[in-house]
């Protein structure tokens, strides 16, 4: 198990393992390779170990027209047409991100066949952006791992690359297996308390949750809105960065976009910087430093790579009111999702739920049908959901209104007083958890869901592996809109440290080699 390293200068021949996106577009420019084959190869890697081989089975859906897309990808191309930064970019995309041409479900049995009037705005952007919609992930059920480890009703259990006894951890467990394993270049997943980036440290690949607000949510199953982000996954920063610009943009259709004017930027490589950690002033959350042993000793060694690259680190102590934060998410997100899942229902067609209270009942009367599975664990968390405070309820609205504007206010006050460019901290306090996993005791202290409740931004890089060859990643949290220096950082240390891990389970076919 090796770690790979990526460069955008010179040319010669690389594998599709090693491969970013500039590499891809200098062999499309070239005529080495076609959007055509690259689709060809990501299906044939979907052939040898999704549908067989270590079987992980990341994936709902795969796109039928997926080659035709190519195809005219390539016709465009041909004919001198570029159609955006992602030109002829095979993606998979979450399955609670709506397309028109293809089901979105969340994993729900219940959700099966629906699809939805319309893309998704980021979805929509991405199209025109040129990327090709390759396939829809699993993913936890309506996107709340709740006991689970990425298992949908729909669509089964995910099994991690890097060890198949493990899960990839959830709620986008099915787009982190799937970039890890080079079904795609690029993945999308959605996050409201660490479902980006938890996958993304399981699987040991890139990924940033952006700034609330950056990225539409509208045409995305939601979990809770005050919380809720789309946001990309890939292999290395670079593609991560250049994925995040195609899809920006302000949509009136979900008001919290009107934050980001002036603020976005449609290229973030832009931002790229080799030397980005020189001089860089960075505080640690010596609370969340692992509680995994191997995670502890893959972030202590992280800390002195970063020194040795011109950054000064900082301990951090939080104070208790963030690191009870969760008492307010509790109280948040139930009712949201109560109301803001019906919401979506309603646009769907007849014949599927139209509230939470119409999803209880039909997990009260499931029947088993050939590809359906019960997810009880889930399918009981829709009480406690369903009993969730009213958005109009004091409760709620002291808490909506005091606890992330507490939490956000000291954590800016953090990064001013100590001249912080940026917070770090292991993604997940421990590796991906072994599929019998006992999710009734209590889970270890983990950092992600600040980014969640004050809508900062959370860029995640890998950084290491466990001795049990697990990996382990990097995150650094910023204030809000501040992508343009957390990328630099990430990427400098990316290009320092390449610490991406290929995953034994899914290797090399043959023919994955192309010159650029």
């Amino acid at each position: 198990m090796c770690c790979v390293q990526t460069s955008r200068s010179g040319a010669g021949e690389i594998s599709l393992e090693r491969a970013d996106i500039s590499h891809i577009h200098a062999a499309y420019k070239k005529g080495s390779l076609s959007a055509g084959r690259l689709v060809e190869m990501c299906l044939a890697r979907i052939e040898a170990y999704e549908d067989r081989g270590p079987s992980l089975n990341s994936l709902i859906l795969v796109n039928p027209k997926a080659k035709e897309e190519a195809a005219a990808c390539d016709r465009d191309l041909a004919g001198g047409k570029i159609r955006g930064p992602l030109h002829g970019i095979p993606i998979i995309l979450k399955d609670n991100h709506d397309t028109f041409d293809m089901p979105t479900t969340g994993g729900s049995v219940f959700l099966e066949g629906s699809i939805p009037p319309d893309d998704a705005f980021i979805v929509k952007k991405l199209r025109d952006a040129g990327a090709i919609i390759l396939a829809k992930a699993n993913l936890s059920e309506f996107a709340s791992s709740a006991k689970t480890n990425g298992f949908s009703s729909l669509g089964g259990q995910t099994r991690n690359p890097h060890d198949l006894e493990r899960g990839p951890s959830g709620s986008s467990g099915g787009s982190g297996a799937s970039v890890a394993a080079w079904f795609a270049p690029l993945a999308l997943g959605t996050d409201t308390g660490g479902s980006i980036r938890n996958p993304c440290a399981a699987n040991g690949v890139a990924g940033i949750k952006p700034t609330r607000g950056l990225w539409s949510r509208d045409g995305i199953i939601p979990l809770g809105l005050s919380f809720d982000t789309s946001g990309p996954m890939g292999k290395n920063i670079y593609d991560v960065a250049l994925a995040l610009g195609a899809a920006v943009g302000m949509d009136s259709a979900d008001p919290e976009t009107a934050h980001s004017a002036g603020k976005f930027h449609l290229d973030y490589t832009q931002f790229l910087k080799t030397d980005a950690l020189k001089g860089a002033r960075l505080g640690v959350f010596t609370d969340y430093s692992g509680s995994d042993p191997g995670v502890r000793e893959v972030f202590k060694a992280t800390q002195e790579m970063l020194k040795s690259s011109g950054a000064t680190l900082i301990d951090i102590s939080l104070p208790g009111f963030i690191m009870d934060r969760q008492s307010i998410m509790n109280i948040m997100r139930p009712g949201e999702f109560k109301v803001q899942v019906g919401q979506y229902l309603t646009t769907l067609s007849d014949g599927y739920p139209k509230s939470l209270a119409e999803l209880i009942v039909a997990s009260g009367k499931f029947s088993a049908k050939p590809g359906w599975l019960a997810n009880p664990s889930r399918w009981e968390q829709f009480k406690t959901e369903q009993a969730g405070y009213d958005l109009q309820d004091p409760i709620y609205l002291s808490a909506s209104t005091h606890g992330p504007a507490l939490i956000a206010g000291h954590l800016q006050a953090l990064l001013f007083n100590h001249n912080l460019d940026a917070f770090i901290y292991p993604t997940n306090p421990v590796p991906a958890q072994r599929l019998d996993h006992d999710y009734s005791q209590p889970r270890s202290p983990s950092a992600t869901s600040i980014a969640n409740i004050t809508g900062f931004p959370d860029v995640i890089v890998p950084a290491g592996m466990t001795p049990e060859k697990l990996p382990v990643t990097l995150s650094f949290l910023g204030s809000a809109f501040s992508e343009p220096r957390l990328l630099a950082l990430a990427y400098a240390f990316e290009q320092a440290y390449p610490m991406r891990a290929a995953p034994e389970s899914t290797p090399a076919l043959p023919g994955e080699n192309f010159s650029y």
